[in-house]
């Protein structure tokens, strides 16, 4: 079975985890709350890592945990805050150990320096890199936020189009946004 790592994946992408478990992935979600994950769970294909990405041993150890239980990630959507500056690259080498040619959708914020954040990233060969940019949505002469549903949507159609970047929303007129 194919195995997928979805950061942030009983929350705003809780969507995505349930998409990935359709298209046939067993789906190790990290999130901090238990009884989120209990909604989507059913845990014939997934499972949860009782993780705050904040701190880099307990990830690192989770993350190998999963790996030995489950196989290599074939797939990983990742929505890390700038807070945990080391999340994105533990991950990362531990994936790139594995050999197996692997694919990253790296969800961003609206203001994120796209080419910055990449060089950043530390991309290993095996790991081909996409990026979703969350923008927002203009109604009118207003401007709002995406919802979580508008994100999910966004990457899941980003795993279906396969395309090094992804914008979910718009980005212009910046001083729009709300």
């Amino acid at each position: 079975m194919k195995h997928a790592l979805v950061v942030g994946g009983t929350g705003m992408l809780s969507d995505v985890t349930l998409f990935l478990k359709k298209e046939g992935y067993f789906v190790s979600v990290i999130g901090r709350d238990p009884s989120k994950y209990e909604r989507i769970s059913d845990s014939s294909h997934s499972t949860f890592l009782s993780v705050d990405y904040h701190d880099d041993r307990q990830l690192l150890n989770k993350i190998q945990h999963t790996i030995q239980q489950h196989g290599p990630f074939q797939l990983i959507v990742a929505w890390i805050h700038s807070s945990a500056p080391d999340a994105l690259r533990i991950i990362l080498a531990e994936a790139a150990k594995t050999k197996v040619e692997f694919h990253l959708f790296h969800v961003l914020g609206s203001s994120s320096n796209l080419e910055k954040i990449k060089e950043a990233a530390s991309v290993p060969a095996n790991c081909l890199y996409h990026q979703v940019q969350l923008g927002f949505i203009l109604e009118g002469n207003r401007a709002r936020w995406l919802t979580n549903h508008e994100i999910a949507s966004g990457v899941v159609a980003a795993i279906k189009e396969d395309h090094p970047i992804k914008v979910i929303g718009v980005l212009e007129p910046w001083e729009k946004r709300p």
